[in-house]
């Protein structure tokens, strides 16, 4: 019967001490997160937005279309992505696409 209880007391400390654990690793991210956003630069240049804006526009227009087949585009996604792959040809400051693999 003793034993029981030790290992039952043994279970909630070990419990306890992980959860503490766990609390304090997110607050230094969390510092380590707000002095690198006083620091940060723009990711998108205002110019690229108005590319994506205007292709938005025309999804939901009906009138954007996909690059070879030239069907109609219905994802937003998509429609995203063709935004921001105008404005890279066009030379703004817009991030490299993702690799895939």
């Amino acid at each position: 019967m003793a034993t029981k209880k030790a290992s039952k007391k043994a279970s909630t400390k070990k419990s306890a001490t992980k959860k503490s654990a766990a609390k304090k690793a997110p607050a230094k991210k969390a510092a380590k997160k707000a002095a690198s956003k006083k620091t940060s630069t723009r990711k998108y240049s205002p110019s690229a937005s108005k590319n994506v804006e205007t292709e938005m526009k025309e999804m939901k227009k009906g009138t954007l279309k996909s690059g070879r087949s030239g069907k109609k585009v219905t994802s937003r996604k998509q429609a995203i992505a063709i935004g921001l792959s105008e404005a890279r040809k066009a030379g703004k400051k817009v991030p490299p696409p993702p690799e895939k693999g």
